[in-house]
């Protein structure tokens, strides 16, 4: 089990709600050597994977929106798996519908999206899909409400993520 120290936990609580996620993301990124794969899931609870998703869903969006999600090959974790599902259960209603949408828009354009580019082929995708911004644009506007929910859940139930030493 994933051990962190509390002492961690009250100083990134402290500095606020990003700090707290990032924390236990890091720490939970650190138990598995970096790598996200199906053997290193394996040693992670659903929670945990909820959190990575998220922070990767967040992290993938806010640099490059859900056409960069996609390109970079995140989109069966974040769209064919239970993560909106996960999402709505943790209390981020109106953004696990958001992710039912991105799962649509996933769907329908993942072979272009996915194809290997240059740069600037890359960059021209955006021009071509705008109903990505429309995503993009409602997942800024929700993020830190969705960020906050987050933080509350992991809070609520620490031992879902880690033991938490004195």
């Amino acid at each position: 089990m994933l051990k962190i120290k509390e002492r961690q936990v009250i100083e990134a609580a402290q500095q606020g709600m990003d700090a707290f996620v990032e924390l236990f993301y890091n720490e939970i990124m650190n138990h598995i050597c970096g790598e996200l794969n199906a053997e290193s899931m394996q040693k992670l609870t659903p929670d945990q994977i909820t959190l990575v998703a998220y922070c990767i869903y967040r992290e993938e969006v806010m640099d490059g929106g859900h056409v960069q999600l996609i390109h970079n090959g995140y989109g069966p974790f974040i769209f064919l798996n239970p993560f909106a599902k996960a999402m709505r259960l943790w209390g981020a209603k109106d953004f696990s519908k958001l992710v039912y949408s991105g799962r649509r828009f996933y769907e329908e354009n993942q072979k272009e999206l996915t194809n290997e580019c240059t740069d600037e082929e890359f960059m021209a995708i955006y021009e071509n899909y705008p109903e990505a911004d429309d995503l993009d644009d409602e997942f800024i506007v929700m993020e830190e409400e969705v960020t906050e929910i987050v933080a509350h859940y992991i809070d609520e139930n620490l031992t879902n993520f880690a033991q938490i030493e004195e």
